[in-house]
């Protein structure tokens, strides 16, 4: 078995990711921005390391993120306890339906819209970054931008403390492999109104680049 595969979903992420490593055997790659394309990349990535004999250990995806205020602090890191696909469902006169709620069996949705970071990696995480923030971090396919929406989601998961793009898609598809999965971001802006003067892109890449030693 090799060593740990961490996915970003831009090069930029990438970069600062290796630049806080000291471990040779981690692997990182950019895979692409949005579910789609992560789950697929990380599929491929994993059934190529295994057919070549050489498995990976685990699967982190890393990167930055948007934080719900009051949960997550603007530089601050976050450890996902799960992945929630959190707009997959359904819209209805009452408000959005989980599309475990709709009668989706498990099976066909790569095991639930929800899927837990693997108990050991995390206590490993949570070790090396005592300041890290534990929650749900959502992953959506489009970012939320308005103080409605923002309200809706953070009621909907009190637990959350942050979105992203990728993670649950690389959940789904480390899961599928049988290989332990954790999700680790650091926040470059509060979740919600698209305000980018108030992005703090370069505290959140160096949060990154110093989390990463974790990794190694």
């Amino acid at each position: 078995m090799t060593g740990l595969l961490v996915l970003t979903a831009v090069p930029a992420e990438a970069e600062a990711v290796r630049a806080g490593l000291t471990d040779p055997t981690v692997t990182v790659r950019a895979i692409g921005v949005g579910p789609a394309v992560a789950g697929a990349t990380t599929a491929r990535l994993l059934a190529l390391a295994e057919a070549a004999g050489r498995p990976y250990r685990a699967v982190v995806s890393a990167g930055i993120a948007g934080g719900f205020a009051g949960r997550a602090p603007v530089g601050g890191t976050v450890l996902a306890s799960r992945s929630v696909a959190a707009d997959l469902g359904a819209e209805s006169p009452t408000g959005f339906i989980p599309v475990d709620e709709l009668g989706m069996p498990p099976e066909l949705l790569g095991g639930g819209p929800t899927i837990d970071a693997d108990p050991a990696l995390l206590g490993a995480l949570r070790a090396a970054l005592p300041a890290a923030v534990v929650g749900a971090v959502l992953t959506v396919s489009t970012v939320t931008g308005t103080a409605a929406s923002t309200t809706a989601l953070a009621d909907r998961h009190p637990d959350a403390v942050a979105e992203a793009m990728e993670g649950y898609a690389v959940a789904v598809a480390a899961a599928q492999a049988g290989i332990p999965f954790a999700e680790l971001r650091t926040v470059s802006n509060p979740i919600g109104p698209r305000d980018r003067d108030g992005w703090r892109m370069r505290e959140a890449f160096t949060a990154l680049t110093e989390a990463a030693r974790a990794l190694s």
